[in-house]
C-alpha cells in the first residue's frame, strides 16, 4: 500500500508596514514560523530577503527557494507555487508590506490552497486598514474597504458622491487607498466633491516613528496643511 504524504501548510506571514524594527510590530509567531519554513512565495525577492534577514539573522539564506508573486507572474504559475505543499513541504506566503491576502495579491494564491486541500494559517501583523479604522474614531461595526478610485476625474467624482451617501444610507464608513505618490490629488478631491460635515481620516506612515493619524470634518480640512506625497495612506470617509 502507497504511503500518504501529508500536505504542508501555507503560512500567511505578515510584514512590517515600512523601514523599522520588525520585532516591534510582529509577534514571536512570525519568527517560529520563519525558522523553519525555507520555501515562499513573495512580491518581491530582495526585500523578502531583507525581512527574513531581520526577523531571523541565523537564517542560511541559500536555503531559501523564493517564488515571485506580482502583476508579471502567470496565472498558470500560481498552482507550481504551491506544489511544495502537496509534497509536504511548507510554505510561506509574503505581502509586500502587511497582511497578504488583504488587498494584495497573494490572495488568488490562498484560493488555490483551498481548492488544493491545503491547509492556510493566518499569522498575527498589521494590517494598515484595519489599524486606521482602529484609530479614526468611525463605525467599527459596518465598514466597508473600496481599494483605490477610478483614475478619471469626472469617474471619481460619481464613485465619492456615491461612496458619501452609501456611508450616510447605511451607517458605514467606506474605506480607500491610493498610489503614494497621488495621495495629495486624492485628498485635493475628497476635499472639492465631499459635503462639508462629512468626515475625513487620514492614516499615514502607520507603525512608523512618522505616523499620522487625524479624523476631521472636510470643512476643517479645508483649513489643515498636511503633506501626505509618498506616504502610504488610509483615507476613511463617513457621513454623517
Amino acid at each position: 500500500m502507497k504511503p500518504v504524504t501529508l500536505k504542508g501548510k501555507l503560512y500567511l506571514i505578515p510584514t512590517t508596514l515600512g523601514e523599522m524594527n520588525p520585532h516591534d510590530v510582529l509577534p514571536q509567531t512570525v519568527k517560529r514560523a520563519i525558522d523553519f519554513i525555507d520555501y515562499y512565495i513573495v512580491e518581491n525577492e530582495k526585500t523578502a530577503r531583507k525581512f527574513i534577514k531581520a526577523i531571523q539573522p541565523e537564517k542560511a539564506q541559500p536555503s531559501l527557494k523564493i517564488s515571485t508573486l506580482n502583476k508579471h507572474t502567470k496565472v498558470t504559475d500560481y498552482n507550481l507555487m504551491l506544489a511544495p505543499c502537496l509534497s509536504g513541504i511548507n510554505v510561506g506566503l509574503m505581502s509586500e508590506a502587511g497582511c497578504p491576502g488583504v488587498a494584495d495579491p497573494g490572495a488568488a494564491i490562498v484560493k488555490i490552497a483551498h481548492e488544493n486541500g491545503i491547509q492556510v494559517v493566518p499569522l498575527v501583523g498589521p494590517s494598515s486598514i484595519l489599524l486606521a479604522m482602529m484609530g479614526s474614531g468611525m463605525n467599527g461595526q459596518s465598514f466597508a474597504f473600496n481599494g483605490y478610485l477610478p483614475i478619471d476625474k469626472g469617474e471619481k467624482k460619481s464613485a465619492l458622491k456615491n461612496y458619501e451617501k452609501l456611508s450616510h444610507d447605511k451607517n458605514q464608513s467606506q474605506i480607500f487607498i491610493e498610489t503614494p505618490y497621488r495621495n495629495n490629488k486624492l485628498l485635493e478631491d475628497f476635499l472639492q466633491t465631499l459635503q462639508p460635515n462629512t468626515l475625513l481620516c487620514i492614516a499615514s506612515d502607520i507603525t512608523l516613528p512618522t505616523e499620522y493619524i487625524k479624523t476631521l470634518r472636510v470643512a476643517d480640512w479645508k483649513k489643515t496643511k498636511v503633506d501626505l506625497h509618498n506616504r502610504p495612506t488610509i483615507f476613511i470617509i463617513h457621513k454623517i
